[in-house]
């Protein structure tokens, strides 16, 4: 099948077959962020935006993505929130290992995304299926809500036209 699909805000047509997982084709096309971790939607490793929204792409199949937007780590990194998230898992004193990266770093973006003020819990409700890998939860999550912190005091600053 010939897929058109958006990559990192460019636009492509790729011949694939249906059945292939988007880990896979997205591997096939040199993004190293996603990581081949469990391939049983449980680790994060392989996580990506989907039309903005964090998802596994172990288990997702092509032929379901026409006209998808994907972002993947190597894109988000270059964005403001993507310091922001990293400003608050640095205060936390996160160092991550560098294979689950898109997952924990995503997790962050969707606790930014719905929670202005997030709470523990809410936090950890987003976290609790990501692998341990490099930084155990509890530390995870302080640094998720550190970066909320840093991206809210970031917002207000700028609406009230102090940035």
């Amino acid at each position: 099948m010939k897929l058109n699909i958006n990559i990192n805000e460019e636009n492509l047509s790729i011949q694939t077959d249906p059945e292939i997982s988007l880990l896979e084709l997205l591997r096939n096309q040199k993004l190293l962020s996603v990581k081949c971790g469990c391939k049983n939607h449980n680790c994060g490793s392989c996580a990506v935006l989907l039309d903005d929204a964090p998802v596994l792409t172990c288990k997702i199949p092509c032929g379901i993505l026409r006209n998808a937007k994907i972002v993947t780590l190597e894109h988000f990194s270059k964005t403001a929130v993507y310091q922001e998230i990293m400003k608050g898992f640095e205060k936390a004193g996160i160092t991550l290992c560098g294979y689950c990266n898109s997952g924990k770093i995503f997790a962050a973006y969707e606790v930014l995304k719905r929670y202005s003020n997030p709470t523990r819990e809410q936090v950890e409700e987003i976290v609790c299926d990501l692998r341990e890998c490099c930084v155990e939860n509890d530390t995870l999550i302080n640094g998720m809500i550190y970066a909320a912190q840093i991206h809210f005091e970031k917002e207000r600053l700028k609406k009230n036209g102090k940035q």
